[in-house]
């Protein structure tokens, strides 16, 4: 992986309400005017400035890190996600459902036929998140009262750069501005409909809830980041690991995934494609997030996201 000589944030300063992005380079927070979308779509034109800025930075240049709150680095208008799209998860989730009476060896052969299948025929499934869950990396997580069923899905998302319209696998990577990580938070009871079977996922209340996509906190521009398919996802709870694959485990990688994002509606600048989560989510073992859980997300080069969880404080309007 290439060393990121900077990256982009957004911040605010302490005791100012005014958010603003950032370059962050030597630890010191360098203010950039425009917003961070504005700043991605000219990129073009603006990064050989961006560049020697970065070059010019130290010693008292800008404001310290420390002096700064972090906050999400992206402000998507789309927010698209990917289910099922790691080998390995795929494989442990057919194992744990199977049916009595199946052979566990068995059914982990089958279903890895079938994401072989899939990987070389198959498309990628999306459904549509709303840019209204996302927090920072470091806001608490209250875990709504409706549920006590409320897990973990740490991802690599993929940041748009440029309107994309239905663009080929092989030219997809230049419409990537850049990486970031984001934790796809899932209420596990609301995915699925039992009132209403045949409808199939009820992706809305499973996902998108207050702070249900803990984004950031750095916004890697792609030249800093090489390889998509060659970094480590690790989240840990409450200090032990439960997720720690290599996204080389990918059905479809993010070239596939932005390309067959972009057949059925345009990509604009800023815009999340999040490209799936690996295996380790909680419903893997039998442990959802509870009251004074602390996650901590680490994907290679993207920092740190630290996560602290608390329940709910039950109101007439959260019981219902």
């Amino acid at each position: 992986m290439p060393e990121a000589t900077y990256v982009l944030i957004r911040f605010q300063e302490t005791g100012d309400s005014k958010v603003r992005a950032g370059l962050l380079a030597g630890g010191r927070v360098l203010p950039l005017d425009g917003d961070i979308n504005s700043l991605i779509e000219h990129w073009d034109t603006i990064e050989g400035q961006l560049d020697a800025l970065a070059a010019s930075a130290g010693g008292d240049t800008g404001l310290a890190l420390a002096d700064v709150e972090v906050l999400a680095p992206v402000e998507p208008v789309q927010v698209l996600q990917t289910g099922a799209n790691y080998r390995k998860h795929v494989i442990d989730l057919a194992a744990a459902h199977r049916e009595p009476g199946q052979d566990e060896d068995e059914v982990r052969t089958k279903t890895a036929a079938m994401m072989d299948k899939r990987a070389g025929q198959g498309t990628p499934y999306f459904f549509i998140g709303l840019p209204t869950a996302i927090a920072s990396a470091t806001d608490d997580l209250t875990l709504p009262a409706y549920s006590a069923s409320h897990d973990w899905e740490l991802e690599l998302a993929a940041v748009i750069g440029r309107q994309a319209f239905r663009v080929t696998p092989e030219e997809a990577l230049e419409y990537v501005f850049g990486y970031t990580m984001v934790n796809d938070i899932t209420t596990r009871e609301y995915v699925f409909r039992k009132d209403m079977p045949a409808i199939g996922s009820d992706w809305y209340r499973a996902k998108n809830a207050p702070g249900f996509l803990p984004t950031g906190p750095l916004l890697v521009p792609a030249k800093f980041f090489g390889d998509p398919q060659d970094v480590q996802v690790t989240l840990k709870l409450n200090g032990k690991a439960m997720q720690d694959e290599s996204t080389q485990d990918m059905i479809f990688g993010v070239a596939k995934l932005v390309s067959e994002a972009s057949q059925i509606m345009p990509l604009r600048p800023g815009d999340l494609v999040l490209t799936g989560s690996p295996a380790g989510n909680g419903q893997h073992w039998g442990r959802l997030l509870q009251d004074g859980d602390v996650m901590e997300g680490t994907i290679t080069g993207l920092g740190t996201q630290l996560i602290h969880c608390k329940d709910e404080v039950q109101t007439e309007s959260s019981q219902r």
